[in-house]
Order: structure tokens, then C-alpha cells, then sequence
């Protein structure tokens, strides 16, 4: 089945409001169909990486893959034998190692499941080019009442590097990270995991000085003690596989054709999501003289700042340049990528490091790695740019994902209320001022004479029909009779301005108690693990 012709399908994705529920599509159950329907696809594309079909090149990046993976997480924790890793069913799902939310981490549990029951492997990638955003994390403090935000960080400011290039500045600071999270939150969430789990990331941080690497590896050390059989590796090490690397050189040598393409699916989904900003979902990718913006971002071991990688596609050769001093020749004679291949693997070597960008990351992902990917909300959404640059690009229809989120508040004992609650009052305080002989209580009145007197009055200048005339007389007697009504109301409307008062003080309470963005660590271990076998189903 070719997919040239799919136009950009609009998949609307909110993440789950209500506290403990989940966002899972489709369902769990069609994992099974979804994933034989990507294999088979796959199987029957026609398409030719230079030389290699996308059959061929898959093969080849999942066994290297599962050896890297393999040996990565080795390092720091058991691993299943290589017998129940098979390479004939790939599972994978990604994110940034920074400590995120519990609905990012439930995709962690989501994978080891699915892989549990497909018999498959399970391979969570590290994304470990992008940029750490704060070395601090947002924790609630205070009282229930009157509860506060602090920034607790777990490092120091650096410089906007790659989590790849990132070093812990402050030791000092990383090794009592977990005593000021508990000390801050202690008022609200009884035994949050986090002393535990740093534990964990102290240790990691005796083998290496890699902030995300201690981070991401004492996460999965802690998955691996809830009994996740699951593999990880950085995209940084994915990016180095040759697979990668012939797959890589493939986009660069038709920049040309794949650039517009590219660009037409960011235009097509813009407009569709009414999307005004051109660096949404991602910028576009520029020509300029003879030079094709690529996919990928390109920087050294020396100096590690992320820049945008160029290419300028020639007979025989591509010129591969960050267009600020760097410039490598890959040899393409006849149309040959061994050459270039070759010298990606090599610049690697050299500390020259060419890494794919988000949409790339997952192209590469979901069309050649794995059977399934499991995204997240973000991820899913920009994916459907992916989505049509693979039927347009490749012609092929686009490979099925998981998408998969889910929200879980702090335990916090608390009087909840909503936007809701606060509209009905306002709701309340608006028929004072515009009804308010709907709110009279005639019985208690004093002085009820002159308030039926008034009443009455309103009652005939409303019967009155409007006429150019009399519309400014009519109005305004209207409106003094309702300003005269509020003599009689003040008791009422004293009551309601305190209970909005006290209700926009519990919302922004509730703004804070209520958030489903706090990091995992920061809940109780227990509260997590029951909260994630129930999503999936699981007893034990």
C-alpha cells in the first residue's frame, strides 16, 4: 500500500485531566494488529536507501541497536539474556533524562508491558541531544492553606549544552539535592521516593560525572527493581551505529528532494492547527546559495554548543558544514554512500558529532528501529509532521504509534474546587447586580413598603416597550432601581465577596497541589507503582 498521496491527518491530543486517569491510544489490546500491520508494511516498502532496502537496512539497526543497548545498560544493571531479547520485535519509546512528571514516566511501565506481552524487546531511548532547560526542580511547599513553590536545584547553571556534553558543575549541591526536596516538601507529601531514588543517582555519579546519565541510569536501575526487563541506550550511541550512519547519509544526499518536502508538511501543519508561529512544531528547514539546511545538529568535543548542519550536495561528494568553520568532505562516487558512511563513522572518532533533530530522531525510529513507537502527548503531536514526510518521502503509508500519557496529583488532603465553583459565584453576584429582586427575602425585610414600591417599578419600565424615544429614560431608571435594590442586599453580597475570596484563594492553592508536572521523585514510591499496575491491568 503506497502512502504518497495521504494528506496530514489532524489527531486532536489533550493530556488527561482528571487526577489518576490515563491517556492510551489505541487501546493496549491492539498492540498486537498494530504491530503486524507496521511489520508488514515495512516488508512490502519498496524503497531504496541507496543501494539497501528499507527491509535490509532494518535488520541491520536492530541488531545494532540491541548489541548497544545491551552493553550500555549493562554497565549499571542486570540485563535478560540475549534469548528473550528478540530482534524480531522491537518496542521503543524515548525522552530527554531529566527527572519528568509521572505521566511520562508511565510510558517507561507502558513499554515493559506491551513488550511483556508481545514477547518483544523493550528499548527506551535516551535523548541526549537536546538541552537540559534548568538544573533546578519546581517542588510545593508550605501549608495546604497557603502552599508556596520553590526552585530546588540539583546543579548549578551551565552552559546550554547537550545532555550528552552536560557535566555535574556542583557536587556538593547534586549530593544534597534529595535532603532540600524532602526538608521543602515535608509539610505536604509524607515519604516522597526521592531519598531513596537519589541514593541511586549518588551512586551513579562515582562512575560518571554525566548529569543525565546519572539521572536517567539511577531511574532505570529503580524501574529494574520494580521488575521492568527493559533496555536503554542514548541516542548519542544510536547515532553512532553505522545503520545510523547509512541512513544519515541517505537524507544528506537527497536534502534537495526531502527539504521541501519537509517544509510543506510544517506549512500543511500550521495551518491545520492554526499554528501563526514559524518555529512550531519545529522551524523550517532553509536553502540558501547552494546550501541545504539537514535534520541534524552538528558540533565537537571541543566545542560542544549545538549548530544547525548544512550540506552542499555536489557530483561525487556532499560538503557536510556547520557554515561557522567546520567543513567535511563525504566521498559519494557514483552515487556510492559506502564512502560517506565511512567517513560519518570516522568524524565520529574525531569527536565531530552529528546528531539527528527531533523529527529525525523519530523518522529514524519508528521507520527503521523498532515495530512500534510509544509517544508521548508532544511527541505525538509533532509527529504528524513525521507522519507525512514518510508517505511523501519514503511512499509508504506511516508506521502506527502508541500514544500514551497519564495524570497523577500529589497525595495532598485537600478541598478541592474548580473554575467552576468560582463562576457560579460570579454567576450568583451578577444576578445581584442586574436581578436582584430575584434574591429579595421578602419574609426578613424590613422596610418591605418601599422595596415592592421599587420592585414594581422595574417591573413596569421592563412591560414598557422599547422605543428610540425612550430607550436612554428607560435604561437608566431600570438601573436605578437596581442600584436602590442593593440596600436591602448587602448582608448577601457580603457573604458571596467572601466565599470569592476565599474560593480564588483555594484555586490558586489548588493551582499548585493540583499540578501534574511535579517530577516522580517527588511522590511516595507506593502511590506510583499501585497507580501504574492499575492503568496497565496488573496484580503483582
Amino acid at each position: 500500500m503506497n502512502g504518497a498521496g495521504q494528506p496530514l491527518a489532524y489527531r486532536r491530543y489533550r493530556a488527561p485531566q482528571e487526577d489518576r486517569s490515563a491517556l492510551i491510544e489505541p487501546p493496549l489490546d491492539q498492540a498486537h494488529a498494530l504491530i503486524a500491520a507496521n511489520q508488514q508494511e515495512r516488508a512490502s516498502a519498496a524503497y531504496d536507501f541507496h543501494g539497501k532496502s528499507l527491509e535490509a537496512l532494518s535488520r541491520q539497526a536492530r541488531q545494532e541497536l540491541l548489541d548497544a543497548a545491551r552493553a550500555w545498560t549493562a554497565r549499571y544493571r542486570a540485563v535478560p539474556e540475549p534469548a528473550d531479547m528478540p530482534a524480531e520485535c522491537v518496542i521503543l519509546a524515548g525522552h530527554q533524562p531529566h527527572l519528568f512528571h509521572p505521566g511520562v514516566w508511565f510510558k517507561n511501565f507502558a513499554l515493559g508491558h506491551v513488550a511483556r506481552q508481545q514477547k518483544a524487546t523493550a528499548i527506551n531511548l535516551v535523548i541526549d541531544s537536546d538541552t537540559m532547560k534548568s538544573p533546578s526542580v519546581l517542588v510545593p511547599t508550605g501549608s495546604v492553606d497557603r502552599p508556596a513553590l520553590v526552585a530546588v536545584p540539583l546543579d548549578q547553571p551551565g552552559p546550554a549544552v547537550p545532555y550528552e556534553e552536560r557535566r555535574v558543575l556542583d557536587r556538593a549541591a547534586f549530593l544534597s539535592f534529595s535532603r532540600r526536596v524532602a526538608q521543602a516538601l515535608g509539610p505536604l507529601v509524607r515519604d516522597p521516593m526521592v531519598c531513596a531514588y537519589w541514593v541511586l543517582a549518588e551512586q551513579r555519579l562515582q562512575q560518571t560525572d554525566n548529569l543525565g546519565q546519572c539521572l536517567a541510569e539511577s531511574r532505570h536501575q529503580w524501574e529494574g527493581q520494580w521488575g521492568l526487563a527493559t533496555l536503554e541506550v542514548p541516542q548519542s550511541r544510536v547515532c553512532g551505529l553505522p545503520a545510523f550512519a547509512w541512513f544519515a547519509a541517505h537524507l544528506l544526499a537527497e536534502l534537495p528532494r526531502f527539504v521541501p518536502i519537509h517544509n510543506r508538511a510544517l506549512a500543511e501543519y500550521r495551518r491545520i492547527h492554526r499554528i501563526r508561529s514559524t518555529a512550531h512544531p519545529v522551524p523550517d528547514l532553509i536553502i540558501e546559495d547552494s546550501w541545504h539546511e539537514a535534520p541534524f545538529w552538528l558540533w565537537t568535543a571541543a566545542n560542544p554548543q549545538r549548530r544547525r548542519a548544512y550540506v552542499r550536495v555536489e557530483p561525487q561528494r556532499l560538503t557536510l558544514s556547520d557554515r561557522a568553520g567546520l567543513e567535511e568532505v563525504l566521498p559519494t562516487p557514483r552515487g556510492n554512500l559506502e564512502p560517506a558512511v565511512e567517513r560519518l563513522l570516522e568524524l565520529g572518532q574525531r569527536g565531530i558529532k552529528l546528531r539527528s533533530r527531533a523529527l529525525a530522531t523519530t523518522l529514524f525510529a519508528r521507520l527503521v528501529l523498532g515495530d512500534v513507537f510509544i509517544h508521548g502527548i508532544g511527541g505525538a503531536k509533532y509527529d504528524q509532521v513525521t507522519d507525512a514526510i514518510i508517505a511523501r518521502f519514503f511512499g509508504m503509508v506511516p508506521p502506527a504509534i502508541l500514544v500514551i500519557s497519564a495524570t497523577l496529583q500529589l497525595p495532598i488532603a485537600r478541598r478541592r474546587v474548580t473554575e467552576d465553583d468560582l463562576r457560579q459565584v460570579d454567576l450568583r453576584l451578577r444576578e445581584l447586580a442586574w436581578h436582584p429582586e430575584t434574591a429579595l427575602r421578602w419574609e426578613k425585610l424590613p422596610d418591605r413598603a418601599s422595596a415592592e414600591a421599587l420592585v414594581a417599578a422595574k417591573r413596569r419600565w421592563i412591560q414598557t416597550p422599547q422605543t428610540p424615544e425612550n430607550a436612554r429614560t428607560r435604561f437608566c431608571e431600570i438601573r436605578r432601581i437596581n442600584a436602590a435594590l442593593q440596600a436591602w442586599l448587602g448582608p448577601q453580597r457580603q457573604a458571596l465577596e467572601a466565599q470569592r475570596a476565599e474560593l480564588t484563594e483555594a484555586l490558586q492553592a489548588e493551582a499548585i497541589l493540583g499540578s501534574r508536572e511535579y517530577c516522580f521523585c517527588l511522590y511516595p514510591a507506593e502511590v506510583l507503582r499501585q497507580f501504574y499496575r492499575q492503568l496497565l491491568g496488573e496484580s503483582t
